[in-house]
């Protein structure tokens, strides 16, 4: 498996990190050296993360807290500043699926996919930009998803939400790049998750979490703003990105029958 250079000394936000990618991504980063605050609600499986993480050369801190509450995010960030003083890379992970079909469609998907994918994020924002921007560096990742390129079958509430994602790390890209601070986005496909575990339905290039760790890690340390895989179902998804609406509905239904 491929691996980028040690991480030795360096102080990771992770958010979402009890499950899934969050939780595979601070295991992984803690091996490599890092310091990784691990953030989620859960504080039982922090504790067995960071458990997990006692023997590798860097280590795992649990820090609960519910990214949709704004007070308790900039106190856990107040801690990471009092303790370390620094953030150098934060990888804002936490996010909902619910399907949203448009016959069942209710509005309070809508709120809960935009309170924790989005508003959970801009919380995380209103704690980092300050501190990186202080620091003229770091990393800022925000997890979005290629379901927010196009609006997909059943997926009203949850691409809408991804699709702000996008918006918003782009303009944020532009705006704090001379700042030393570097914006980078998170496109992925199916990954096997507890949340794609839910699904009834076939996931097209659904990837191991340890694949999509290593795309990161790897996107982390380039330049490219956009960190997208698997690489086929990328290139699928871009290409439907620039059809014309007409095609694209087209393609669409045949695919949804």
């Amino acid at each position: 498996m491929k691996t980028t250079p040690s991480l030795k000394s360096k102080v990771i936000w992770i958010t979402g990190a009890s499950q899934g990618i969050g939780r595979q991504l601070a295991l992984t980063m803690a091996r490599q050296g890092g310091t990784v605050i691990a953030t989620a609600r859960s504080f039982g499986n922090l504790d067995r993360l960071q458990n997990e993480a006692l023997d590798l050369e860097g280590i795992i801190i649990p820090l609960p807290a519910d990214v949709t509450d704004q007070d308790a995010v900039i106190r856990a960030a107040d801690v990471i500043m009092n303790r370390f003083g620094r953030v150098d890379i934060a990888v804002l992970n936490a996010g909902t699926f619910i399907k949203t079909a448009g016959v069942d469609f209710r509005s309070t998907h809508m709120r809960k996919h935009f309170e924790l994918n989005v508003m959970g994020v801009c919380h995380c924002l209103d704690a980092l930009i300050p501190v990186m921007v202080k620091q003229q560096s770091g990393i800022i990742a925000i997890n979005a998803s290629l379901a927010g390129y196009r609006g997909l079958p059943a997926a009203a509430a949850y691409g809408a939400s991804k699709a702000a994602l996008i918006n918003m790390a782009e303009s944020l890209y532009t705006d704090l790049k001379p700042e030393g601070v570097d914006i980078k986005v998170i496109n992925p496909g199916f990954v096997k998750t507890p949340l794609t575990d839910k699904n009834k339905f076939e996931m097209p290039f659904l990837m191991e979490v340890e694949s999509a760790v290593e795309a990161i890690l790897s996107g982390l340390n380039r330049r490219h703003f956009e960190i997208r895989f698997p690489t086929v179902f990328g290139m699928i998804m871009g290409l439907l990105r620039v059809l014309p609406y007409r095609v694209y509905f087209s393609v669409i239904r045949r695919l949804n029958q």
